[in-house]
């Protein structure tokens, strides 16, 4: 794969742009601090810079490159310097915020278990009027629209946080692809999740909500607008095998009775929660243990995960995406006290169609997905098959009967 999915001019290359951030950045006194701009700025800017503009617009401030100088919008007074600087990221941890926030909602740790397909993306589906095998991988003739839809929807979702410059910026790296066959549609759906922006920190907050009754009409508020978006980096061409025995890292900082639920899941082997969420995990034990008073381990078993590694502009991260409706089992959780870190060892899985849970073909397109999943509900139950429980969390585990997994051998 790598970055041919995007052109030169909007990746960020061995350049950085950075301001200075001290306080005061006129005092000769104080030690003099820099700050990077996030990957969206860094490349208006840099765009700006090698056009030879005079000045490069962001949402909140401009760049006067004759000058060297960040101003505010709103007041000319507010100066700040600013330099362009080789970039050096090589040695860089992990991403605190991406690799470490909790993969769901801040009510609990773990939504209830549901199809393959995440509830979200089925939405989407059913709000584009798409049939359940309706794909743009399967029809290309969807792409632009998709695109067109995608690239709107980003600024719509901007303009209520103030980042309208950024999500264009967005908006223009993503219709470039607009006309293209869907591998180079994804790589760069890829590419512009992996950049530090707005955007999956906007994505992800919505989709963990699902499960969350008293947020319920939030997330649906989103899927007219970042719901292409997803659909569009869901339906992943490269990845139609499900991952195997690999394992993934994810640092968390967790409360003691967040802790306590895990704990007590240990005890029951066959429930299976999931997350709705796109998560970001590495490869990279030792990055991801640097973060929190936690680590989750993660076994895959059998799951669709995207390697974003050879896409990413942070390739040290080991980024491994795992997508919405991926389930998973507790298998054991210990405490390191020499790393004074909560260790979480989680088992990952696909939840496939009832129809064929003791044969696993690792194939999307052998699979035909349930339009449908299983409402997140504490009071009725006799609508499903399987038995319930509760946490500690008060909310509801569905209870399955073990899997008899046959691999299908290559």
């Amino acid at each position: 794969m790598g970055q041919a999915a995007v052109s030169a001019s909007h990746t960020l290359k061995n350049i950085e742009w950075m301001w200075q951030s001290n306080p005061n950045p006129w005092s000769e006194s104080e030690p003099v601090e820099w700050s990077h701009y996030s990957d969206l700025e860094t490349l208006i800017i840099e765009g700006a810079y090698s056009t030879k503009q005079p000045h490069a617009i962001l949402d909140d401030y401009y760049i006067d490159f004759k000058q060297k100088l960040q101003i505010s919008n709103i007041d000319s007074n507010k100066q700040r310097p600013i330099k362009r600087v080789q970039r050096k990221r090589d040695d860089k941890h992990l991403r605190e915020e991406r690799f470490m926030d909790l993969p769901a909602g801040a009510g609990r740790s773990f939504s209830g278990e549901y199809g393959w397909v995440s509830p979200f993306i089925i939405e989407v589906r059913r709000g584009l009027g798409l049939q359940p095998d309706q794909l743009p991988s399967k029809d290309p003739q969807l792409i632009p629209m998709l695109v067109e839809k995608a690239a709107q929807g980003i600024i719509t979702e901007a303009i209520h946080i103030r980042k309208q410059r950024e999500a264009e910026k967005l908006a223009e790296v993503l219709l470039e692809k607009k006309n293209k066959k869907m591998k180079e549609v994804w790589q760069c759906c890829a590419y512009m999740y992996t950049l530090e922006s707005f955007l999956y920190k906007t994505i992800n907050a919505a989709m963990r909500l699902i499960g969350d009754k008293d947020h319920e009409e939030v997330w649906r508020s989103k899927v007219g607008t970042l719901g292409p978006f997803c659909l569009l980096l869901w339906d992943d061409p490269y990845n139609t095998k499900a991952t195997i025995e690999k394992t993934l890292y994810r640092g968390a900082n967790l409360k003691p009775e967040q802790i306590a639920a895990y704990e007590e899941m240990v005890k029951h082997k066959y429930e299976y929660r999931s997350f709705q969420a796109y998560t970001s995990c590495s490869r990279n034990r030792k990055k991801a243990e640097e973060f929190g008073n936690t680590l989750f381990i993660m076994d895959v078993l059998y799951a669709f995960i995207a390697d974003l590694s050879s896409l990413s502009e942070y390739a040290d991260e080991e980024e491994e995406l795992v997508t919405p409706g991926v389930c998973f089992r507790v298998k054991n959780v210990k405490f390191d006290q020499g790393k004074n870190q909560h260790l979480i060892n989680l088992e990952l899985r696909q939840r496939f169609s009832t129809k064929n849970k003791t044969c696993i073909q690792n194939q999307k397109q052998a699979e035909q997905p349930d339009d449908d999943y299983r409402s997140y509900s504490t009071t009725t139950t006799s609508q499903y098959p399987n038995t319930t429980t509760s946490t500690p969390t008060g909310s509801t585990i569905y209870m399955n009967k073990p899997l008899i997994v046959t691999r299908i051998q290559k």
